[in-house]
């Protein structure tokens, strides 16, 4: 097994700006780190549990994912435009969107989140089980994927606290661009530009 590989790998794709990383920034502008540090906490858990399911249950998502990823495409393409949408109509002066950027919120978004998803289920077949078959050794590698993919999400936390005075000024661009970002998202999810 190509370890270095596999670590880029893990790092271009888990770092990379996806619809959680966008809603981090966008939670840590509107309700401040700690809000933004809850939801990378359910994030990470809920992670974990698909990565953990994603190793045990391998072969038989290989081929059950086929016949969902229509159903998933649609489901997380209307929850990303959906988040778009919330994020657009933050208001300047207050932020009362309780549900937002919550630990319930991160933990849900990842169980419809095709980006997180497709990684799970590709990462083993692609790089540790062509080498390694124990669940031991599978399940530490889990660890070490969800280890790299939590670091992912609260390094979009630091960024937005670095850039948080700068995205307050210019909140209303700022809302606009991250939720066109999340549109973008959901069309490349929903799997529209392949019937092009």
């Amino acid at each position: 097994m190509n370890i270095l590989s596999f670590l880029i790998y893990c790092i271009i794709i888990t770092f990379t700006p996806g619809p959680t990383h966008i809603v981090t920034l966008s939670t840590v502008q509107n309700y401040g780190v700690k809000r933004a540090v809850s939801f990378c906490y359910g994030a990470s858990i809920a992670f974990v549990i698909i990565l953990v399911l994603s190793v045990i249950l391998n072969s038989l998502l290989a081929s059950f994912i086929p016949k969902a990823m229509l159903v998933m495409e649609i489901i997380g393409a209307s929850y990303i435009l959906y988040l778009a949408y919330q994020i657009y109509n933050m208001d300047n002066s207050s932020n009362e969107k309780k549900d937002f950027g919550t630990f319930k919120s991160g933990f849900l978004m990842q169980f419809i989140n095709p980006k997180v998803i497709l990684f799970c289920i590709t990462v083993f077949p692609s790089f540790i089980m062509p080498y390694y078959s124990s669940l031991f050794e599978l399940l530490i590698f889990a660890i070490v994927v969800a280890s790299i993919g939590s670091m992912s999400f609260f390094f979009w936390v630091i960024f937005g606290s670095l850039l948080k005075s700068f995205l307050k000024k210019h909140k209303r661009i700022s809302n606009t661009l991250l939720s066109l970002f999340l549109v973008y998202c959901a069309i490349m999810i929903s799997g529209v530009t392949e019937f092009s």
